[in-house]
């Protein structure tokens, strides 16, 4: 228990580093929808676990009914992850997010199909992901990892990357730009 309390303390202390907004601690907690989600996500990941998959899935639900956000309890989430703003963002469930991570309202981690086995994207660390951008299928992105707003990534990408378009091309890498011929108009 006190584990998952410093988690949950955890997560709360990460937004102030990404949210000019925020003010204090209680008002992240009671205010902020992707805390609750994340409170959710983590009780319904560990009966998950235990393959009690129908209570995971219920509270799953509840939660998602409350603030907009979807998060399989199947998924694998790191310490840190903020969703601004996060309506309509879904996490699919052999999804894996890493630390700190970014994401805005509408992203998605989905699948391709009917896949068994690893179906979702794996996200490595301090990666940002854009509003309504879908990230899709059993895909890296690596760390450091910008995905623009809207686009549709469809395959793996370099480290420290910038990716936008649909479907997504990189356009810059450790912050020089290398591909903006489709783009000039």
């Amino acid at each position: 228990m006190i584990r998952f309390i410093k988690s949950i303390i955890s997560d709360i202390d990460s937004v102030f580093d990404r949210d000019p907004a925020a003010r204090n601690r209680l008002e992240v907690f009671l205010l902020y929808p992707h805390i609750k989600a994340i409170i959710a996500y983590r009780m319904a990941h560990k009966l998950y676990i235990k393959k009690r998959f129908f209570l995971a899935r219920l509270i799953s639900n509840m939660a998602r009914h409350k603030t907009g956000i979807e998060i399989h309890p199947g998924a694998t989430i790191g310490k840190g992850l903020f969703i601004d703003h996060g309506m309509g963002v879904v996490i699919g469930e052999t999804a894996v997010v890493g630390d700190n991570v970014t994401m805005f309202h509408g992203a998605t981690l989905g699948g391709t199909g009917n896949e068994k086995g690893k179906r979702h994207p794996t996200v490595g660390d301090n990666v940002t992901i854009g509003a309504a951008a879908k990230i899709l299928g059993n895909i890296y992105i690596a760390s450091g990892t910008k995905v623009g707003a809207n686009a549709v990534v469809l395959h793996d990408t370099n480290p420290n990357s910038t990716m936008v378009g649909i479907p997504a091309v990189e356009v810059k890498r450790n912050n020089k730009i290398i591909n903006i011929t489709e783009y000039v108009i």
